[in-house]
């Protein structure tokens, strides 16, 4: 389904493309060029998970995140991937290469939300 252009779309759009990581919604606001509320940007960010534009992490602590999508669409969403969360610097970022993994026998992996904790490669 084809959506209208907004400002708020466009501004929330370039913080996450500049960012190049997943952000929070809180820092997400911190960096938008423009004013728009916090119920706006929720819209935003759920209308773009629901297109393959961007992809939710929830952190352990219950947190969401936004990350760019690489390669996905509205039909074919790929975010069962592993992230990385920093815990020096807190980032949090999709790891450029996969992590295997195996469930045991009888088990049949459908989805995942993997989060492993450490120090990123600039804080190590």
């Amino acid at each position: 389904m084809r959506r209208r252009n907004t400002p708020a779309k466009e501004a929330v759009l370039a913080v996450l493309t500049k960012a190049g990581k997943a952000l929070s919604h809180e820092a997400i606001l911190e960096n938008l060029a423009i004013d728009a509320d916090r119920a706006t940007v929720y819209r935003v960010l759920n209308r773009f998970c629901e297109d393959g534009v961007l992809h939710k992490v929830v952190a352990e602590d219950g947190k969401q995140y936004f990350a760019i999508c690489n390669k996905c669409d509205a039909e074919k969403h790929s975010d069962n991937h592993f992230h990385f969360r920093c815990n020096s610097c807190n980032t949090l970022e999709c790891l450029p290469a996969p992590v295997a993994f195996t469930v045991p026998e009888g088990y049949f992996a459908e989805s995942l939300n993997c989060i492993i904790n450490g120090r990123c490669k600039n804080c190590a």
